[in-house]
């Protein structure tokens, strides 16, 4: 723990220690919204602690006072953020092939993906990030991203937008078992694109990461992500809205739903439960313009 504390401090970053009875506590400088970690305030700054984990997640701050420790470093100066911009570079031998099968207007269709099981290491770890933008947007690796982006843009090849929004959606729905993050991990967790593909398993906002990432990646259109007391779903801006329709900033967006229902809802349609649920906003996706 100190040599990582040290690293990061060395590196630049905003670290922190501290001492709760018997256990070193390791924190970073982080604006970033975590569900799942402690954190302090010092000076109107935020620090997250990054190896809650090594405790089993479990640490009684009621029963022992915090004692900070202060190391000051010059350099130890910048934010650090969750947010990812690429996955590293594996090797092709670090992937396996997956079989992945839907139907869809009563047609089959096969799929044979590259996952890599390195990338459930990666985020063993990782948190809990209540924003939207940042685990939506972490990229497919290369092999992942080449072996079925490629596959999805050659079957919905001659379909309307609408219709090939569709197709992805009911992908989404039906090419994986759905399974709450407590049945699955015991506790909340949230998956990127990339881990949804490679878990058998995911529950509403895995798919909702799942589908908002095929639908920019092929369609790039613009999406809103709707969160629900317990449900988390996307709507996307076609040419012309269909069905059930969210106004956002002067936007019509057609809800897209990509979690299996008791009922296979096509595009524009909202659960019946949710008919007159409240949601919020949380976070909207604008393409940028070349």
């Amino acid at each position: 723990t100190l040599y990582k504390w040290f690293l990061l401090s060395k590196s630049g970053y905003d670290a922190a220690l501290s001492i709760v009875g018997d256990k070193l506590l390791f924190y970073v400088q982080s604006d970033d919204d975590i569900y799942d970690l402690p954190y302090f305030t010092s000076n109107n700054k935020k620090y997250i602690c990054l190896n809650y984990h090594d405790y089993g997640y479990s640490v009684n701050f009621e029963k022992s006072r915090q004692l900070h420790i202060a190391v000051p470093m010059a350099e130890a100066k910048n934010k650090f953020s969750y947010k990812l911009t690429q996955l590293p570079d594996f090797t092709p031998d670090n992937y396996q092939d997956k079989d992945l099968q839907f139907k869809y207007h009563d047609v089959s269709y096969h799929f044979k993906i590259k996952v890599n099981e390195e990338v459930k290491k990666i985020f063993t770890n990782y948190p809990v990030v209540e924003d939207y933008q940042l685990y939506f947007n972490e990229p497919l690796s290369k092999e992942t991203y080449n072996s079925l982006i490629p596959q999805l843009k050659e079957n919905i090849k001659g379909l309307s937008v609408k219709n090939g929004v569709d197709y992805l959606m009911h992908f989404t729905r039906y090419a994986f078992l759905y399974e709450t993050d407590k049945d699955n991990f015991g506790r909340e967790k949230h998956l990127s694109p990339e881990q949804t593909l490679l878990y058998d398993h995911s529950d509403c906002e895995d798919r909702a990461a799942l589908f908002y990432c095929l639908v920019k990646e092929i369609y790039n259109l613009p999406m809103i992500v709707l969160s629900f007391p317990h449900h988390v779903t996307v709507a996307v801006k076609l040419d012309r809205p269909v069905g059930k329709q969210i106004m956002y900033n002067g936007t019509a967006y057609s809800v897209c739903e990509p979690t299996p229902q008791t009922i296979d809802l096509p595009v524009g349609s909202l659960s019946p439960d949710l008919q007159s649920a409240a949601y919020e906003v949380a976070y909207s996706y604008i393409p940028s313009v070349k």
